[in-house]
């Protein structure tokens, strides 16, 4: 019998890619901390999508996307314009299971991790297209 199509979860990089990934979410989430941030949610699953980091300081919620690569620029690239568009989409799944958030002030940004240096926090990464 001839082996099927090759699925995702059939890769072997993948645990590995996971666990770098839980990793660099709790650098970040460390980081945002450090700053004041008090986390709300890590790794918040809707239908819409999944927001890696939500956070928040006073009146100010952050939807935070969280990007490990070996280098710092693949980081800054790796945000893709249809990611932005799912992490929107979830954070307005968040705001309708939480609508006591309705009135903080909101931002999207996203926390850069590379190797032996600190995650770059780039606020306002970008903007929810409506």
């Amino acid at each position: 019998m001839a082996p099927g199509p090759k699925r995702p979860h059939d890769d072997p990089d993948r645990p590995s890619a996971f666990r770098t990934g839980l990793s660099a979410e709790s650098k970040a989430a460390a980081y945002l901390m450090m700053k004041g941030f008090r986390i709300a949610a890590r790794r918040w699953r809707c239908a819409a999508g999944e927001i890696d980091i939500v956070a928040r300081r006073g009146k100010l919620l952050i939807f935070v996307e969280v990007k490990a690569r070996a280098l710092l620029d693949d980081a800054a690239y790796s945000v893709t314009e249809r990611q932005q568009r799912r992490i929107a989409g979830a954070a307005g799944a968040w705001l309708a299971a939480h609508p006591g958030d309705a009135d903080c002030d909101m931002r999207f940004d996203a926390i850069l991790v590379v190797p032996r240096r600190l995650p770059q926090h780039i606020a306002g990464a970008f903007e929810a297209n409506d």
